[in-house]
């Protein structure tokens, strides 16, 4: 399990410390466990990296693998006192792609809400260059289903949000906006993951 970046109160009131015990302590820890348990038992896997896993399996080991790995890159994408419009590269992308960053928001909320299901929603810079917003479902991202590099993500399964917005998936997204961290979105739109 990946160390949080920031303490586990860090994201308040955004995202509680009573979520991250839940979400980081329990859903994502369970991730790796059981990850864990297909390494050990399976030596075909044991000298493979995360990514290796994630790109060459199926099933539960795939399920597991790709929810670690979305999930470090979530915890990644948020920050304290993060938020706000972007700047650097990724300000200057925002708007060669969507026109404005209010565009651009009001897309990525567009998709995040309106997910059916549980997913993820992913701003990714496509091979031409561009950036877009996608969701994908589930355990699956922009990697495996090959829609482009990832530069942030949001988490739409409903354990990132329930004990803070019960059933109320807009309110948390609202709430996302205040903890996006640019930097690291800046950092993977200079490299390529």
């Amino acid at each position: 399990l990946m160390t949080l970046p920031y303490a586990m109160s860090a994201l308040a009131p955004h995202i509680s410390e009573e979520t991250l015990t839940y979400h980081y302590g329990k859903h994502h820890a369970a991730y790796v466990t059981k990850l864990n348990a297909a390494i050990a038992a399976d030596e075909s896997l044991q000298d493979k990296s995360l990514d290796e896993i994630m790109k060459s399996s199926s099933g539960g080991t795939f399920n597991n693998a790709a929810q670690v790995w979305n999930h470090n890159f979530y915890w990644n994408s948020l920050k304290p006192k993060g938020g706000g419009e972007p700047s650097g590269p990724i300000a200057d992308k925002i708007k060669e792609s969507f026109g404005d960053f209010e565009t651009f928001k009001k897309d990525f909320s567009n998709v995040a809400s309106g997910h059916f299901g549980s997913g993820w929603a992913w701003l990714v810079e496509s091979e031409d260059g561009k950036l877009k917003v996608v969701g994908t479902h589930d355990a699956s991202n922009p990697i495996v289903e090959k829609l482009g590099n990832p530069l942030i993500t949001c988490d739409v399964w409903e354990h990132a949000y329930y004990i803070d917005y019960r059933n109320s998936r807009p309110n948390y997204i609202a709430a996302w906006w205040n903890l996006v961290n640019w930097d690291f979105a800046n950092a993977n739109l200079a490299s390529k993951l």
